[in-house]
């Protein structure tokens, strides 16, 4: 451009005669004009370029001259502020279309302050340093970054960061509203940047007293070296890690770190949620330890004591050698949990396990497999005798008194052995062998200890076998009931008869009721049993003459798993039979449960009409409170008291208080078991009401006892 204003200049000078010649001038300004024109193509073309270039930039981008006038801009700036690109205009000043900006309230920062904003907005433009923010009244808000030309004017940026915005305000709000302790870490020197209100109460450090400080300061010394790692951007293996942080007053946490690579005010940093697994871990080692201890004495439990057992099996196969499993029953515990409540009963069971766990040696590890039943893992046993010995001193201290709540309680134990390797192969089967023989041991008479014996195996199933045809006769109905008549003592006619179930097997013949019942009991089958003969009873009844009545036994099993009452109102009313026929006997072990639902029961069953009568009293827990507290009306004493009264006058003088009793509260009273006429006369002599036995009759069938009830006498008093 300049060499076309020279060639121009001198133009000028041969017009106003300069020496030339006219071919000469004439090339010089073609020359002239050919570059001249070649400069402003040039000049269009790298504007053009620069325009182009501009427009495709997604920022939005203004050029200013010297004075701060408009020179360029693209399109993407006239959009972002559309609201004043009707004032862009080359050579229109910034300053200009910023007051009518602020004028129509397209910046919200203005507002109360205008002028201070424009000021110190030209001030930026001025001396363009770091970026700064400016939001729009749309809501936008932009990132505006200014540099000085050389030649003085200036390039403007602008860039749309709302989303970027929301994101961050979305990411504040996440930080600093999350309950879980987050902090920022700078990635160069591990200080913390930022904390959030979870960190600052969790933690007790009061408003910003963490920032600034090295994240050390949460952990132990012996973390120093580790540190790096897990607040960087690839913690590796040290993620999966529980650590331990420290609050301000010292307390130990367990946390698990979580992290993430953040860029925060343009720092790289580390993005830390810190949670306090400390409660979960504790409830872990709780579950943890649970899952091996009994919880309400502390011993290990079943599944323990079955590992212990595989552990010794394991090493018995190694090295040799024996060991031996102990299973140990307390007796007479269900009598002490009865009368004085599960919360005694829990007492004594827990001083129960103190006792045993003092007794073992190291070697021997207890266990209580539930109820009132307790295991001992014995190891290294150098000789049989030695397991008995401990059984011995186990047997002692378990039957030395036991202070509870005040009062004094006298239990038992018994206990079965299983001997390892011979006596079972697994813990399984040695535990089940040790339990075959403490069975068998309360079969005898409890109170001591038992080694198991391959034959018991054939017992069990036995037993098992018993139970499964029990069962298979209730729902068929198959079993039957007999009668044993009651006798007036005084006029020998039958007031009475005792329904008593009895059962012929048919592989096995006459089962006796001595041996079903307690199976019946403790399968859980007691309660269909009772209801069966209750039924039959009541229906057998109806034909008999009006004044006999019958009596049924009940279970104390029975008043635990049902309703008594709807059980006895339904048979009555499915049979017709009239309530003051009926006659109920209950032993005096029922009186060991004090509960009021006992005494709600029998009142119950008084309510309807029948008769209470008290079933083999003086053989258990009997006392004068027991007479005067409960509903009944008969007293049965015993048969043994009855077998040789006649020359027998401790017994004479029993059954004479008895009856004496039973005349002062208007009770009667039946004696069992009768069986010669001596016992008879001595009974008549003292004054009993009733008798029962085989003198009179034994227990009929109900064809067999119709034309014996048409007689009212039994052959032996007729």
């Amino acid at each position: 451009m300049r060499a076309a204003l020279k060639v121009l200049k001198g133009d000028a000078a041969i017009r106003h005669g300069a020496p030339a010649s006219a071919a000469a001038e004439s090339t010089e300004v073609e020359r002239a004009l050919k570059l001249a024109r070649s400069a402003v193509e040039q000049a269009r073309t790298a504007n053009s370029r620069l325009r182009e270039a501009i427009e495709i930039l997604p920022q939005g981008i203004v050029f200013l001259d010297g004075e701060g006038r408009y020179v360029l801009w693209n399109e993407q700036y006239a959009r972002i502020y559309h609201r004043s690109a009707d004032l862009f205009k080359v050579g229109v000043k910034l300053e200009d279309t910023l007051r009518i900006g602020v004028s129509r309230g397209d910046y919200p920062a203005a507002k109360g302050r205008e002028e201070e904003w424009i000021a110190e907005r030209l001030a930026q433009l001025r001396q363009p340093r770091e970026r700064h923010e400016q939001w729009l009244s749309d809501g936008r808000c932009l990132m505006i970054e200014e540099r000085r030309t050389s030649d003085g004017g200036v390039i403007g940026i602008r860039v749309d960061i709302t989303e970027l915005k929301e994101r961050e305000a979305s990411f504040r709000l996440l930080f600093e509203a999350n309950p879980v302790p987050m902090f920022v870490v700078a990635d160069s020197d591990k200080r913390i940047l930022s904390a959030n209100a979870s960190a600052r109460d969790h933690y007790g450090y009061p408003d910003d007293d963490l920032i600034g400080k090295p994240v050390q300061a949460l952990h132990r010394d012996t973390d120093s070296g580790r540190i790096g790692q897990l607040y960087s951007a690839d913690p590796g293996i040290m993620a999966g890690h529980v650590w331990t942080h420290l609050k301000r007053d010292g307390t130990a946490i367990e946390v698990a770190i979580f992290s993430q690579s953040i860029v925060h005010d343009r720092t790289p940093a580390i993005l830390v949620a810190a949670v306090d697994i400390t409660e979960r871990r504790r409830a872990e080692a709780q579950v943890a330890y649970l899952a091996r201890h009994d919880s309400l004495t502390g011993l290990a439990n079943r599944a323990a004591h079955l590992k212990h057992a595989e552990k010794m099996l394991t090493g018995l196969k190694a090295k040799g050698g024996l060991g031996a499993s102990l299973c140990l029953g307390l007796d007479n515990f269900k009598s002490v949990n009865e009368t004085m409540g599960p919360g005694a009963g829990d007492l004594l069971l827990q001083a129960v396990a103190r006792r045993i766990a003092n007794t073992l040696r190291q070697e021997a590890t207890p266990a209580r497999l539930g109820g009132d039943e307790f295991g001992i893992i014995m190891r290294d046993v150098s000789d049989p005798e030695e397991v008995s010995a401990v059984a011995r001193r186990l047997i002692d201290v378990v039957s030395t008194p036991f202070k509870i709540q005040g009062q004094e309680v006298t239990i038992g134990a018994s206990i079965g052995i299983a001997v390892a390797p011979g006596d079972g192969e697994d813990a399984e089967k040695l535990l089940k062998n040790a339990n075959l023989a403490l069975s068998q041991v309360k079969l005898r008479g409890k109170g001591s200890f038992r080694y198991f014996e391959a034959e018991m195996n054939a017992r069990a199933q036995e037993r098992r076998s018993l139970e499964a045809d029990l069962r298979q006769a209730i729902e068929r109905g198959t079993l039957d009931v007999h009668y044993q008549p009651l006798v007036s003592l005084k006029t020998g006619r039958i007031t009475a008869a005792e329904a008593l179930v009895r059962w012929s097997h048919e592989g096995r013949g006459f089962v006796s009721p001595a041996e079903f019942i307690p199976i019946a009991e403790e399968a859980g089958l007691i309660w269909a049993l009772g209801e069966f003969v209750l039924r039959r009873a009541c229906r057998d009844a109806v034909t008999w003459p009006q004044d006999v009545r019958v009596a049924v036994n009940l279970s104390p099993m029975q008043f635990r798993c049902g309703n008594v009452r709807e059980m006895v109102e339904s048979a009555l009313t499915l049979t017709g039979l009239a309530p003051d026929r009926l006659e109920l006997e209950i032993t005096e072990s029922l009186f060991l449960d004090r509960s009021t639902h006992v005494l709600d029961t029998l009142a119950e069953l008084r309510n309807l009409g029948a008769r209470i009568a008290m079933d083999d009293f003086g053989t258990g827990y009997s006392s004068l409170g027991y007479l005067c507290s409960f509903p009944f009306d008969k007293i049965k004493i015993d048969r043994s008291f009855v077998e040789g009264i006649a020359s027998n006058v401790e017994k004479q003088a029993v059954v004479r208080a008895i009856v004496g009793l039973g005349e002062t509260l208007g009770k009667a009273t039946t004696a069992e078991g009768i069986e010669t006429d001596a016992e008879l006369a001595c009974l008549r002599s003292i004054g009993c009401e009733q008798g029962q036995g085989y003198l009179f009759s034994k227990a009929r069938p109900q064809e067999a006892l119709l034309p014996f009830l048409t007689k009212r006498k039994p052959r032996r008093v007729a």
